[in-house]
């Protein structure tokens, strides 16, 4: 798990660190349009990207400010992503975390299509924290239902899959959580193109044990 939960800096730099991770998250071909969302813990709830706005166009300004109970402080006009009770569950539940990236990469998200999770054919799959990425079970987008299933999803770990829907990963910072989406959609597609050629040898529980304490170790 990732360590921390504390407030990462000032509001305004917080706000700046979610435009910049937004168009981080377009550059790196994590979403496109404007789908996906990101999120920071604030002193008084959390800094959550405004629905339906573009990625390039997105100002400082237009990040909605709002309570972990979903009460807006700060909106500017804007409509919290629709996405906030997810967010709201995660910031609430794992003091740990204190930005959440949720992204519809294309090779995860076609993965949560198949309900897939992705299983230990890599040492790689313990940077979500654990010896897999678990896919949550479906529900409507924007709903509580949903944001208990990504909740229950993430219980152990840092990163899913949403069945049908795209990816979750969060961190200890914007940045941190967007790695780690980037990392999930790297072992995605790899894991992809090796079903291609049938199914991949899995890493025993063991081998996956040593990968996990090596990872704490890394980032001790």
């Amino acid at each position: 798990m990732s360590g921390g939960g504390r407030v990462a800096g000032s509001d305004a730099a917080l706000r700046a660190e979610v435009v910049a991770g937004c168009r981080r998250m377009v550059a790196d071909g994590l979403t496109r349009g404007t789908s996906g969302n990101i999120s920071a813990r604030a002193a008084d709830g959390m800094l959550i990207t405004p629905s339906n706005v573009e990625y390039a166009t997105m100002a400082a300004a237009d990040i909605v400010a709002m309570s972990l109970n979903g009460e807006l402080r700060d909106a500017a006009g804007r409509r919290a992503s629709t996405e906030w009770r997810m967010h709201a569950r995660i910031h609430r539940t794992r003091a740990d975390v204190n930005a959440v990236v949720h992204t519809h990469s294309p090779y995860a998200t076609a993965l949560a299509c198949m309900r897939r999770p992705i299983p230990p054919f890599h040492y790689m799959v313990a940077a979500a924290g654990g010896s897999d990425v678990p896919c949550a079970s479906y529900a409507t987008f924007g709903t509580e239902d949903l944001a208990a299933a990504a909740g229950a999803a993430l219980t152990d770990r840092n990163a899913c899959l949403l069945a049908n829907h795209g990816v979750l990963a969060v961190g200890r910072s914007v940045a941190d959580a967007l790695a780690l989406a980037l990392e999930i959609e790297t072992l995605a597609q790899q894991y992809c193109i090796a079903l291609q050629a049938g199914e991949p040898v899995l890493l025993s529980d063991a081998q996956m044990a040593d990968a996990l304490q090596a990872f704490t170790e890394y980032r001790s």
